[in-house]
């Protein structure tokens, strides 16, 4: 796994993601400043113990919920962002848009 400062970047950045809204494992890992880690934050969320954290804003790249559907983790991500307004339909959040690459954020 990362070093300890990776881990915390990837942390931080979780924890950044406002209420209501979600971001894929590639864009975490973007947001931590670790371009191409994606793999690196799934396995950062899935050793963390910390209850306050919100893993649940985490979704793959398409919307997609990664845990596999109708298991416990996967009805409580469900649940949650649910809770929080983000529209979830056959384990996918509806209306996320893919994040501006930085080409797209430079030049429109």
């Amino acid at each position: 796994m990362g070093g300890e400062a990776d881990v915390k970047r990837i942390l931080d950045a979780i924890r950044a993601i406002p209420r209501g809204e979600v971001a894929g494992y590639g864009e975490v890992a973007r947001r931590a400043g670790l371009p191409g880690r994606a793999r690196l934050v799934a396995r950062v969320l899935g050793r963390s113990a910390d209850p306050a954290l919100p893993w649940h804003r985490i979704v793959r790249s398409d919307g997609r919920i990664a845990l596999p559907a109708g298991s416990q983790g996967f009805d409580e991500q469900c649940q949650r962002l649910r809770a929080e307004g983000v529209r979830v339909e056959g384990g996918r959040v509806r209306g996320l848009r893919p994040a501006a690459s930085l080409d797209e954020q430079l030049w429109g």
